[in-house]
């Protein structure tokens, strides 16, 4: 027990036993998720944060000392926004035959998750700095924390509420769009990629190919179309 704890002393100080532990969480979430069918319940993402969070707090592991070995993960995910130039090149006709629906529900979808957002926190009487990080929290993680950096609102916090707001739109994006009788996959993964970002999109190319082709152009417009109206919002709601 001495010599393991001794080991564990080391590797934990060392960053790639983070860069691992996230490698293999989702690789383990993933395995899950594909066994069960792929339920939205059973989200990687989701299944990965409860499989890190427990070995954080039982190695009194702080988040600086985590991020620092599993950055390279973050640093990829430039990389992957680029890559859904594929799948949208892909469906251009597809997107070419739907501009006027796609420039009407961005800006719809972007207004009122930034808009809401913002207005709920000011309802129940949130401090600024929750406020200011809350209002980008439908775009993906890089341009979201760029955005509460330069409008005063606490980045880390604007990470936790992006990965959420992820979260729960991927688990939740199918059995609503059944629910609401939503058949049409443009419109589905439209909605799902200016709501719920990365995560969302993930989730939609798993449903159906062209319903990722419209999650991955909704999150890149979002993102664009957030970086400017959030300042706006912000000076004027606050």
């Amino acid at each position: 027990m001495t010599d393991v704890a001794e080991l564990w002393s080391y590797l934990s100080t060392t960053p790639l036993i983070w860069l691992t532990t996230t490698t293999l969480a989702y690789l383990v979430a993933d395995g899950v998720a594909r066994r069960l069918g792929q339920p939205p319940w059973a989200n990687p993402v989701l299944l990965s944060v409860l499989l890190i969070a427990p070995v954080l707090w039982l190695s009194n592991t702080d988040y600086p000392t985590y991020f620092e070995g599993a950055q390279f993960i973050h640093f990829l995910l430039g990389p992957a926004t680029v890559a859904l130039a594929v799948p949208l090149w892909e469906n251009r006709e597809t997107i070419r035959t739907s501009v006027a629906p796609i420039v009407l529900a961005l800006l719809a979808g972007s207004f009122v998750a930034a808009g809401s957002a913002i207005l709920l926190a000011h309802a129940f009487s949130l401090p600024v700095e929750v406020l200011l990080s809350l209002a980008p929290k439908s775009t993906t993680a890089p341009v979201a924390l760029g955005i509460s950096e330069a409008v005063g609102g606490l980045p880390a916090l604007t990470a936790v509420l992006v990965i959420l707001t992820g979260i729960i739109g991927a688990v939740t994006v199918t059995p609503l769009m059944n629910l609401l009788r939503i058949t049409d996959w443009r419109a589905r993964g439209f909605a799902v990629g200016v709501a719920a970002h990365g995560i969302g999109t993930a989730r939609a190319f798993q449903v159906n190919p062209v319903a990722g082709a419209y999650a991955g152009i909704a999150m890149a417009l979002n993102a664009l179309l957030t970086s400017l109206i959030v300042p706006v919002l912000v000076r004027w709601l606050v």
